[in-house]
């Protein structure tokens, strides 16, 4: 039998744990794991967080040292772009005019940051965005002496993590947002007004309802012009405005893309495309058919690109799959730690029941839907208290009814509702 090759396109966390999980599940054949970066895979959350603070170093985000894939006989190649993938042949042309032959192949090329356009808001020096571990530790080098105007532009997760590692070398902080409060989007206002009042208490100059203009500068950014015409004066300025799916490969070459690779619940391309169903995709590229919501979702969060590469390396191995899981992702500010678990397309309209005391700064936020007597819990943030969100996310994902009353009772275990 001639040996099976599978092809994992992207370095990043959901591309390490598809070749983690095809050698744990026994397969014998060959992987190849072709990252675009000249870097050993890692993962993303510590590049605003832990590393960017300066509290970890360079190799703690990388998913497995880099012995790991010789010794599991992994072809990890670092720094090898794809330039062009061909489902109806099956093969990859690699930057350098390889074509390499496949069996199936995942796309797990993840996700760029949006970039605002360049006519008002030119590459100058000082001018940060953070989605690689390279820009993440130029970002930690302008910050670490402190005492910058900092001035960043979004007041979504990205911005209030690094507005907090700003904060803690001792930088004057600005955050500018066009919501009325920060995470209006992500959590609703009054969860949002939760955030920023936790960043005003910690000295973040928080400018809400506001549009931006531009940067000033010549060679290096010395502010950010705002719609009305004042500028805010700047030595470091960080633009989070969320991520566009890395799907250029898959549009290339004909595949389904709408916001990310479509795929089945199987993590399966979808379309009549030749060679679409040896295609598979995973992570913050791919739009995946959700069962519970009946639906495509894509996420950008870190649990869901080791989850779904997990689940794509099964399906590519012939198991029966159905890409189930609630979303989830966590975030470290100041002196606040949440886990959040949760389906935001089901949060609009919702109501928010909170269990224990809010102004302790430890409780849990529940985001309910349908009658008191028998709510259904469609999210749940547990904010400074721990080893409760295995038990919120099965809450969730039962999809079963719930007294209200008994959310908001301390009395009554989780997991027993």
């Amino acid at each position: 039998m001639t040996e099976q090759t599978f092809v994992i396109i992207g370095g990043g966390l959901a591309g390490a744990t598809a070749a983690t999980t095809l050698r744990e599940q026994g397969f014998p054949g060959r992987v190849v794991l072709l990252a675009g970066e000249d870097e050993v895979p890692y993962i993303r959350p510590p590049l605003s967080k832990e590393f960017l603070a300066g509290a970890a170093d360079r190799s703690e985000p990388q998913v497995h040292p880099e012995s790991w894939y010789a010794e599991n006989d992994v072809d990890l190649r670092r720094g090898t772009p794809v330039l062009e993938l061909r489902p109806a042949t099956r093969e990859v042309v690699l930057d350098d005019g390889e074509r390499l032959a496949y069996t199936k192949v995942l796309l797990a090329t993840g996700a760029s940051s949006r970039r605002l356009p360049a006519e008002t808001f030119p590459d100058l020096g000082g001018v940060h965005y953070l989605r690689t571990l390279t820009e993440s530790e130029a970002l930690r080098a302008a910050l670490a002496d402190g005492g910058r105007r900092v001035v960043i532009v979004g007041a979504g997760w990205i911005g209030l993590e690094v507005a907090a590692a700003a904060r803690g070398y001792g930088n004057e902080v600005t955050v500018l947002g066009q919501e009325a409060v920060p995470l209006e989007v992500a959590l609703g206002a009054e969860l949002g007004a939760y955030f920023g009042a936790l960043h005003s208490r910690n000295g973040v100059d928080l400018r809400m309802r506001v549009s931006v203009a531009g940067l000033e500068g010549e060679g290096d950014v010395t502010g950010v012009r705002l719609a009305d015409g004042e500028v805010i004066e700047a030595d470091v300025v960080v633009i989070g405005v969320g991520a566009v799916p890395n799907s250029d490969l898959a549009q290339a070459a004909g595949l389904r893309v709408e916001r990310g690779v479509v795929v089945d619940a199987a993590l399966r391309a979808e379309g009549d495309a030749e060679g679409a169903a040896d295609v598979y995709a995973a992570g913050d590229v791919a739009s995946a058919f959700h069962p519970v919501l009946g639906r495509h979702l894509r996420s950008d969060h870190w649990a869901n690109a080791e989850r779904q590469g997990a689940a794509a390396a099964r399906s590519m191995l012939g198991e029966d799959v159905s890409f189930d899981r609630v979303p989830y992702f966590y975030t470290d500010q100041f002196d606040l730690g949440m886990e959040f678990s949760g389906y935001g397309d089901l949060m609009a309209g919702s109501r928010v029941v909170y269990r224990g005391d809010v102004s302790s700064g430890e409780f849990i936020a529940f985001w309910v839907t349908g009658p008191d007597d028998a709510a259904r819990v469609v999210a749940g943030m547990n904010v400074n208290i721990w080893d409760v969100n295995e038990a919120i996310d099965a809450l969730i994902a039962s999809g079963r009814g719930v007294a209200v009353a008994r959310l908001a009772d301390l009395d009554v275990a989780i997991g027993d509702l």
